[in-house]
């Protein structure tokens, strides 16, 4: 349900667009914030863009700003500590609160709270830099994925072939982005990500990477991923997955949008196979090549009318 009345753009006050920031992933919060920025600007919306990297945050309140769209990926923006300066600042803002932030923006954390509530997800193990590697393969598997916990847009992420790989792995993950880092079982099926928007999970979106490969590059850069959409489930399983990505979220304390990207594992008895989620995204890309866009463009959603449903979603309570 909308919270505009009389669809009054007026009622957002002046907005700030949240772009940019001190992470890793500045590069692609510049492209989804003056995406998002743009887009409010269409519809009339008194938006503006705000870099804490080269802005103090006070300035919100100096400058008037009446709520914030937190168009930031990764540490800084979506893992908890923007969001409690805004708490602090008593500023509303789009999407997951202090506490679905922190916990979705952790890989490891997720998955124990999933686990913990039966949600399925691969199996993993913590890495502490002096594992015998033989050990870990024949604990999860070859190939392996190594990936620091607290990042996003795949950085730092490797595919384990062979034990050789496994210590400059660690180190990608553990040591160049300075991190926690884990091996998790790699799932050979299909993959899919499902958007969450206020209450409703949007179309799934199958995803077919270059040789399986859905780095950094295949996700923001080229043109060779193939996004299916509608994405070629029934409708019931469909369905099912819908209302288990919702749990998921929910259980995370997420709120207002997201995303979260599920393998479907292979399975003799299922010929779509088995859901295991990988992870949540709390504040994800809305690049020309995003997921959630063209998710909710199937829904029939344009681009600056999810901007704008988003940005109402700031004004309704968090559950």
């Amino acid at each position: 349900m909308s919270a505009l009345k009389n669809n009054d753009v007026r009622q957002f006050g002046k907005v700030a667009v949240m772009l940019g920031g001190n992470s890793n992933e500045r590069e692609i919060s510049l492209l989804s914030g003056n995406g998002v920025l743009d887009a409010l600007k269409t519809r009339g919306v008194d938006a503006h863009p705000f870099d804490p990297a080269v802005r103090e945050l006070y300035e919100l309140n100096r400058d008037g700003f009446d709520r914030c769209f937190i168009a930031l990926h990764g540490r800084g923006g979506e893992d908890g500590t923007l969001q409690g300066a805004l708490e602090s600042l008593r500023i509303p803002y789009t999407g997951s609160g202090v506490m679905g932030s922190a916990i979705g923006m952790d890989k490891w954390r997720t998955k124990m709270v999933w686990q913990s509530a039966g949600i399925p997800t691969p199996r993993y193990r913590i890495l502490e830099g002096h594992e015998d590697w033989n050990e870990v393969a024949r604990d999860l598997g070859l190939p392996l994925i190594v990936k620091p916990a607290r990042e996003g847009s795949t950085l730092g992420l490797t595919r384990v072939k062979n034990v050789s790989q496994g210590p400059g792995a660690y180190y990608t993950a553990a040591r160049k982005y300075k991190d926690i880092a884990l091996a998790e079982e790699f799932i050979s099926g299909a993959e899919y990500t499902a958007a969450v928007l206020g209450d409703t999970v949007l179309p799934l979106i199958r995803i077919e990477a270059p040789a399986g490969n859905y780095d950094y590059q295949n996700k923001y850069f080229t043109d060779d991923t193939k996004y299916i959409c509608p994405c070629g489930l029934p409708e019931a399983t469909e369905k099912e997955l819908q209302a288990l990505v919702l749990k998921a979220f929910r259980l995370l304390g997420c709120s207002g949008w997201g995303r979260i990207d599920i393998m479907m594992r292979p399975d003799s008895t299922n010929p779509w196979g088995i859901p295991s989620l990988l992870e949540v995204n709390t504040s994800p890309g809305m690049t020309s090549h995003s997921l959630v866009p063209m998710a909710a463009k199937q829904a029939g959603i344009s681009y600056p009318d999810l901007c704008i449903r988003i940005l109402e979603l700031s004004m309704e309570p968090r559950k």
